[in-house]
């Protein structure tokens, strides 16, 4: 038998509810079909957002949706997108699909879409086919409340009062489609565009610098390099997960073997060592820990649906997404006193959806359970958690975090096996409790998900096959599961 240790007293870090954080692009059918339909449209909308979509989402308490991209941000002129549908205009997305983009989408239905939800924007502005002036009068529209061309434009357009806009990446992926920069010139650009972005009307603009791709730790040096808390908040970091290795061939959805499995686990996790290393440089040029880092683009990336169009990046989503995400959740938590916030990739219909339509129909996909299921730690306080180390399939027999909040201590626990039941030992230090409750997502067959007839495959279920006393818990961990207890 495993044992885990917890102790209550140990209280290590808050875990900001932005760790469980949306990314929305114009990409496929995340934005239109899959979040906007247009006010004419007969599936159920409010100001043409759908009124499912929107309220999966408020019930998964989504804290912050970036948008609008991901590559198609640095060719995203947001003028664009304002003022009336019928004068807005046509662009083809070259990044992806090479379909016409009408920007009937744009500023104020975003806007719109976060007030529905209960969430905060995260703009991604252009800074690789844009200008300074063009991001400087998007703030400016946006927040500013004065006189001037910008207050009077958006007036005009419908809206008299500023937005509130806190989160504001100035690039995305500079390094790639973003420009293809190098660091030093992308952080001179940077410095240069912040500089422009001004606070209005006592709006106080959190500033994120693109960060690295994956583990390019040079990119990291030189940004730290020439960066400094007084130009950023915050670095992102982008990292998707693989089964091979290979991009051009990263393997199907939902038709794998045990091995490719196991890879796809392996490589998750890889993300961890990435964190440290980052965290490791940012602290040499920072050690003051002023500048955060932001996982602003991740989750797992498949090869599209047979019979898709590629360039929309459609994938179904299996228990073996549900235990990715999970131990990604695990790996933020742990690193929550430097990771202030992460971006899954995507909210609907594209890569790591939790959320999947097809015209009027619409799924919850395993991973929604596993951000429903983890929404207790949002503002917990993590607390120190050991456990028996050990390896199976050349990963970690068991991925675990636990937080207390508002006297409950909870405890998420992932055994990522697929043939071993593991049955564990919880000492909980520090914390006295007589109950505790269970729920699981969990399913005998990995390839498991759901579909638009069979809505409830894979779904949080009650749980209960542990007991409890005198400070010690005993559960036993069903191969492929994701198990989380409340003690009280």
């Amino acid at each position: 038998m495993k044992k885990l240790t917890i102790n209550t007293s140990a209280r290590l870090s808050k875990v900001n509810s932005n760790i469980f954080g949306h990314f929305s692009e114009h990409l496929g059918r995340c934005i239109y079909e899959g979040i906007y339909v247009g006010e004419d449209s007969p599936i159920p909308n409010t100001k043409g957002i759908r009124n499912d979509v929107c309220s999966a989402l408020k019930e998964l308490e989504v804290p912050v949706l970036r948008w609008p991209g991901g590559c198609f941000a640095d060719e995203y002129h947001w003028m664009d997108g304002i003022g009336p549908k019928e004068n807005r205009k046509k662009m083809i997305n070259t990044h992806w699909g090479g379909v016409t983009e009408d920007n009937s989408f744009g500023t104020h239905e975003f806007f719109e879409l976060c007030a529905q939800i209960g969430c905060e924007p995260y703009l991604a502005g252009n800074l690789g086919s844009g200008t300074v002036q063009e991001m400087s009068q998007w703030i400016e529209y946006i927040t500013s409340g004065g006189i001037s061309p910008m207050t009077e434009l958006r007036r005009k357009n419908g809206r008299n009062e500023p937005w509130k806009l806190k989160y504001l990446g100035i690039g995305n992926e500079s390094w790639g489609c973003g420009g293809n920069m190098r660091p030093q010139y992308y952080a001179d650009l940077y410095r240069q565009y912040q500089t422009y972005c001004r606070n209005y009307n006592g709006n106080e603009l959190y500033k994120v610098a693109c960060g690295p791709n994956a583990d390019d730790y040079g990119w990291t040096e030189e940004i730290m390099k020439a960066l400094k808390p007084c130009h950023t908040r915050a670095i992102s970091l982008h990292y998707y997960t693989i089964p091979s290795g290979d991009w051009s061939h990263k393997g199907d959805a939902v038709e794998f073997t045990e091995e490719e499995y196991y890879k796809t686990v392996k490589n998750a996790l890889y993300i961890d060592k990435i964190i440290s290393r980052h965290l490791e440089i940012m602290s040499v040029y920072d050690p003051a820990h002023e500048i955060g880092l932001i996982v602003d683009e991740w989750g797992n990336w498949f090869d599209v649906e047979k019979g898709t169009n590629p360039g929309f990046l459609y994938q179904q989503n299996t228990m073996r997404d549900a235990v990715t995400s999970a131990l990604n959740l695990d790996i933020f938590i742990k690193h929550s006193d430097r990771v202030v916030m992460a971006n899954i990739a995507q909210a609907v219909n594209v890569l790591q959806s939790v959320i999947l339509t097809e015209g009027d129909k619409m799924v919850k996909t395993p991973t929604y359970h596993i951000f429903d299921m983890y929404r207790c730690h949002k503002e917990g306080e993590r607390v120190f958690t050991c456990a028996d180390s050990e390896e199976r399939e050349g990963i970690p027999a068991l991925s675990h975090c636990a937080t207390v909040k508002d006297g409950v201590l909870s405890v998420s626990l992932t055994n990522p096996l697929l043939k071993e039941t593991q049955e564990l030992e919880i000492d909980v230090c520090g914390f006295d409790f007589t109950s505790v409750e269970g729920k699981i997502v969990s399913d005998s067959d990995i390839h498991a998900h759901n579909t638009f007839t069979e809505k409830e495959n894979v779904t949080i279920k009650k749980f209960g096959d542990y007991s409890a006393e005198k400070g010690r818990i005993k559960v036993k961990l069903p191969p492929c599961s994701v198990v989380t207890l409340s003690v009280k």
